[in-house]
């Protein structure tokens, strides 16, 4: 998950630089040269938007999942899940007395 997320920023950077790069062009270039730079940068953003749409798209599934899969744990163990909480209390009511 944290590589997807390294490797998305990294991504999202260079497109960004990219995308400025062919405005810069853009700006300097005239008419038709113009144009087919501004075409390529929307190009580009909408191919970063899609990538995004799609990233957070699996991020919800899998939240959804995780989420499905506790319900389905804590329903199945209600004594354990009870354990763990109590135990996960104390460990924070620990860490926080200590400071």
């Amino acid at each position: 998950m944290e590589a997807t997320r390294e490797k998305l920023v990294t991504d999202i950077k260079t497109l960004l630089a990219d995308a400025e790069a062919l405005f810069r062009q853009a700006a300097e270039g005239s008419g038709q040269q113009a144009q087919e730079l501004r075409r390529r940068a929307e190009a580009a953003l909408e191919q970063a938007r899609a990538r995004l749409e799609t990233i957070q798209d699996d991020f919800v599934r899998r939240a959804r999942d995780t989420a499905y899969a506790t319900d389905e744990w804590v329903h199945h163990n209600p004594w354990s899940s009870i354990g763990l909480g109590a135990g996960l209390g104390l460990l924070i009511g620990f860490l926080i007395a200590r400071r």
